[in-house]
């Protein structure tokens, strides 16, 4: 299988390395034209506890790179998929097909340009930072997993999940990827929450002060979920089913101890959104991963106003009008009330 990696930065780098240690034909491409020129001369080289390596594999930038592939993984950032598909589709065979190695529910957005048949989806929870050009940091494990958008399971993507082990032995197929991918917009929903602030994923979790708001966010997107008949899957720590209203005292609680204890295992302290934020200095994928719960919120009816104010306060910070601090995320918390009245 020849694979082509659309965005060669911290998760297209690091699964895609790993495909190309393992035997697989991969070819990378990424915009920036020093990470491109980086990989050519002297390889992608993966860091951090888990693994050091370097592979040879060929790069390109999307205006250099000719040629034709049947696998195409989309590892961009939400924002960018719709120009990003749009870009690959001449890149795409006959036959072919694309996964999104992505956060959010982007599969919606490569269905309308390369047709459902031939997207697939994948929910990647492991923890991965673009260091320089040519670096890519393996900081933790998370779940791997490939389904169809349909539920079927298919030869091709338990051929993918084959392929995926030579990245992670656990990697799974499912036939509720939607699950997978709606349990993570829950969880995202908090991983913005602590971006607002400069403390660790971890330390941001563990605060007992900020638990209510943690759970509430989580209830506003479950509730978006619900609402479009899907039903969201445990990974990793987070089980939906523990922030349901309905469930048992200290449900929720319980299931925020094991997403600490998850996130205090893994060398990335803190999460793209906050590199993005506090590093890189670039717009975050805010509107892709959670402004669209906020409008498919709307057209079903279930009201988003905490998740709605998170959208604008990473807005604020991306402006340059708020800096990241406990104070942001109070300014979150002060919503709350009204969410917990509406609930």
């Amino acid at each position: 299988m020849r694979t082509l990696i659309w965005g060669a930065g911290a998760i297209g780098g690091t699964l895609g390395a790993y495909l190309a240690r393992g035997g697989g034909g991969v070819t990378m491409v990424d915009a920036a034209v020093e990470h491109v020129d980086a990989i050519t001369r002297s390889g992608l080289r993966v860091t951090g506890p888990i693994d050091e390596f370097t592979v040879r594999v060929p790069a390109f930038t999307p205006q250099t790179l000719s040629g034709r592939w049947d696998e195409i993984i989309l590892a961009t950032k939400a924002h960018h998929t719709g120009a990003a598909s749009r870009a690959l589709f001449p890149h795409l065979t006959a036959g072919g097909y694309v996964v999104s190695a992505q956060n959010g529910l982007n599969e919606l957005t490569i269905a309308e340009v390369v047709g459902a048949g031939r997207t697939i989806g994948a929910f990647i929870n492991f923890g991965a930072d673009y260091l320089e050009p040519g670096v890519v940091h393996y900081g933790g494990h998370g779940a791997v997993v490939v389904g169809e958008i349909d539920g079927r399971i298919t030869p091709r993507v338990t051929a993918i999940r084959d392929r995926w082990r030579r990245f992670d032995s656990r990697a799974i197929v499912t036939p509720n990827i939607w699950g997978y991918l709606w349990g993570k917009e829950a969880y995202g929903a908090m991983l913005f929450a602590t971006a607002l602030t400069n403390e660790s994923i971890a330390d941001a979790l563990a605060m007992p002060a900020y638990r209510p708001l943690y759970i509430a966010l989580a209830r506003e997107s479950l509730a978006v979920a619900a609402a479009r008949t899907v039903r969201p899957e445990a990974f990793d720590g987070f089980d939906p089913a523990a922030y349901l209203i309905s469930a048992p005292a200290g449900a929720a609680e319980r299931s925020l101890d094991a997403l600490v204890a998850h996130n205090r295992r893994s060398a990335k302290s803190h999460s793209g959104i906050w590199r993005d934020l506090a590093v890189r200095k670039r717009p975050t994928e805010i509107d892709a991963q959670l402004g669209i719960v906020v409008t498919l919120g709307a057209e079903a009816g279930v009201p988003t106003p905490l998740i709605a104010r998170l959208v604008a306060l990473i807005h604020e910070i991306e402006s340059g009008a708020r800096p990241q601090s406990l104070d942001a995320l109070d300014a979150l918390a002060d919503t709350l009330p009204i969410t917990t009245n509406d609930q």
